[in-house]
């Protein structure tokens, strides 16, 4: 998270009926918000700088990782745009055996309202990466992820910014684990919205693509 208190709260709350670990990793902040998830019931661990997202999902991971009995890790947004519903039914295709990653795909049905450029540089960037990679994958940036535990032990991200998502699909592909995708719903609220989030990581996945 990054200078979410005015959300991050509500998102923790919601999560921790069904998932009872929820640790935020919060990327330098100038905002309560490290105070605001402890009091909501998370475990905060704080970068004393702003990284990237790249930086605090590493991070997060190597948090995850010291729990021997840790089964997977879901990536979930602090900013309210990922649905808690979506996470579950992820887990439980890993749990199933069906697979060790699972990706959500905000393009597999049509509950997700997305503008037009939007949806080019998404498909675009997926083509990309289908092509870089060898997956067939429908949405490569997308953040809500479920990958088991002996998957992440072997991703080591170095790039902090939004070119991690490139990196983390590149790595998937090396280690070849079993990889589904899963329909889900990104919910751009007026909040997110207001960040100019949308607009931002448009520009971000293009300039990845371009200089890639």
């Amino acid at each position: 998270m990054f200078n979410e208190a005015t959300v991050v709260g509500e998102v923790i709350e919601g999560l921790l009926p069904s998932f009872p670990y929820v640790v935020c990793v919060d990327d330098g902040s100038s905002d309560d918000s490290a105070v605001v998830a402890r009091a909501a019931g998370a475990v905060v661990v704080e970068h004393p700088f702003n990284l990237g997202q790249g930086a605090a999902l590493q991070t997060g991971f190597e948090y995850a990782l010291q729990d021997p009995e840790l089964e997977a890790v879901i990536t979930f947004d602090a900013d309210s745009q990922h649905r808690v519903e979506d996470a579950v039914a992820m887990l439980e295709r890993l749990r199933s055996g069906e697979a060790e990653v699972v990706l959500g795909s905000r393009f597999l049905d049509r509950r997700t309202k997305i503008s037009p450029l939007k949806r080019l540089v998404l498909r675009t960037a997926a083509v990309q990466s289908s092509f870089s990679t060898g997956l067939e994958l429908t949405d490569a940036h997308n953040g809500l992820r479920v990958i088991d535990a002996s998957i992440i032990k072997r991703v080591h991200l170095a790039q902090n910014r939004m070119a991690h998502a490139s990196e983390l699909i590149q790595q998937l592909a090396q280690i070849r684990p079993r990889i589904v995708e899963h329909p889900v719903e990104i919910v751009y609220t007026e909040y997110s919205k207001s960040k100019g989030q949308s607009l931002l990581n448009g520009v971000n996945i293009l300039a990845d693509l371009f200089f890639r």
